[in-house]
């Protein structure tokens, strides 16, 4: 069984991560990327090399925030294995189209400007478990919109290797290696999260704590937003 929202609150309260993002917006840390090591290590390798690549690719996912923060909103409400192994699935398929692409065809995308759109991703998944396009008599098909995000997603994490001089001999290994450690990145992501939220549902105050949880997830969203933005206009634009 899914509950989709949680109970409907006051639309005025809903701007509250806003402010609160503006808030802390001079605090943020810089964006996440390849590691500079990592970095290094990749442009000096030649063929296909499918360990390393497998290993940074599970690693950029455990370790990415804002890929973290969009999939709890994802599976927040999900209550049935099969479910989160539908929507985990729909957001895979979606991710790894566009990466594979992405980097193979070197389509062009200004990692800024994803990456804000990433922001958005988790700010419209926590306003939806919020309940609040169904407040306002809006239905978007949630698969669908998990799916399309994944697509954003797979931009992003293919941002991050267009950004190397990576070697042309055995890219394609490569990269379906680095696809595969996303994968198991994603999977340990998943059990971490989908045990944490299992065992708090038990817990008597879960209904009003999850709200509090998804209003942080959604002030996180606008964060991770404005800082790519600033980043677009500053470095990127």
């Amino acid at each position: 069984m899914i509950s989709s929202t949680l109970p409907a609150r006051s639309p005025s309260v809903l701007l509250l991560p806003l402010a609160a993002s503006l808030f802390f917006l001079s605090s943020l840390a810089t964006a996440h990327g390849v590691a500079d090591a990592d970095a290094g290590f990749l442009q000096q390798q030649t063929g296909f090399q499918f360990w390393p690549y497998f290993y940074l690719g599970a690693k950029h996912m455990v370790t990415g925030y804002d890929h973290l923060l969009f999939l709890t909103g994802v599976i927040f409400l999900l209550y049935a294995l099969r479910d989160v192994v539908v929507y985990a699935t729909l957001f895979a398929v979606g991710h790894s189209l566009t990466l594979l692409a992405g980097v193979w065809f070197e389509i062009p995308a200004n990692p800024y400007l994803i990456d804000a759109i990433i922001g958005l991703t988790v700010v419209y998944k926590a306003f939806e478990n919020l309940g609040g396009f169904s407040s306002m008599g809006i239905n978007i098909n949630t698969k669908f919109a998990v799916w399309v995000f994944g697509l954003v997603h797979g931009f992003g994490l293919a941002t991050k290797l267009q950004a190397l001089s990576l070697s042309q001999e055995g890219l394609l290994g490569n990269l379906i290696a680095f696809n595969l450690g996303v994968e198991a990145g994603q999977l340990i992501a998943l059990m971490g999260i989908g045990t944490l939220t299992l065992c708090w549902r038990h817990v008597a105050q879960f209904e009003s704590q999850a709200w509090v949880i998804n209003t942080l997830l959604m002030t996180g969203g606008f964060i991770l937003t404005g800082h790519q933005l600033a980043g677009y206009y500053l470095h990127g634009g």
